[in-house]
């Protein structure tokens, strides 16, 4: 999987190069958005294999993100009892040239998520929080979706944004709650571990939806 490189906007080229870009977006940018963004490379990885996985380009920043801070210890280990590697990462604090650059931002809450619209860029269709994401995924029939294997994983990642902004109006959460990944910071490993469940379990439709394969048990 192509890791992220630089802190600058992209150039044309670079912008039409095939990749899509997925931003996890959480406050502090050391507890959720990590775990999330570790999680949602491992399950890429596992399922496509690095080199079809390539295209897809998987970071994350925070709102009040703690520029240049390691991730909260508890993440780390959540992240290994999923296997997945928490090596390298450094916290960002959320910039326009983020937005600008993400095929698809998905948030923590419906506050980052308004934060994140609130910088414009255009950013309205692409951006949700994550349970939103997974929601109306699920709604969406894969048949609809170009092949991966024809068409490659990039175009199918932007026909399902395409798929799911046009849901959006039509496919309400139950409650407000509902969409929300709540905040551990702070909390014991006991909470961590259920923080990291809840978004392993969110991320599993949305990786499915994104690359045509399941999850093997």
């Amino acid at each position: 999987m192509t890791t992220p490189q630089g802190r600058g906007i992209a150039d044309t080229a670079q912008r039409g190069e095939q990749t899509f870009r997925i931003l996890h977006v959480s406050t502090g940018n050391v507890c959720r958005s990590p775990i999330t963004e570790r999680l949602n490379r491992h399950a890429l990885s596992v399922r496509l294999g690095e080199q079809l996985a390539d295209g897809l380009i998987v970071e994350s920043a925070g709102t009040w993100g703690h520029e240049g801070a390691p991730m909260e210890a508890n993440a780390e280990a959540v992240l290994a009892d999923f296997g997945a590697d928490a090596s390298g990462f450094v916290g960002r604090e959320l910039l326009d040239e983020h937005v600008i650059r993400a095929d698809l931002v998905l948030t923590a809450t419906r506050d980052h998520r308004a934060q994140v619209i609130s910088m414009g860029h255009s950013a309205g269709l692409r951006t949700f929080t994550l349970k939103e994401f997974t929601r109306l995924v699920r709604a969406i029939d894969p048949a609809t979706l170009p092949d991966p294997l024809d068409e490659g994983v990039v175009e199918r990642a932007r026909a399902l944004v395409r798929a799911a902004a046009a849901l959006r109006g039509w496919l309400l959460a139950p409650t407000a709650e509902a969409d929300e990944v709540y905040d551990p910071y702070g909390a014991p490993i006991t909470l961590f571990r259920s923080i990291g469940d809840e978004i392993n379990q969110a991320l599993d439709p949305v990786v499915t939806a994104l690359t045509g394969v399941p999850a093997t048990l």
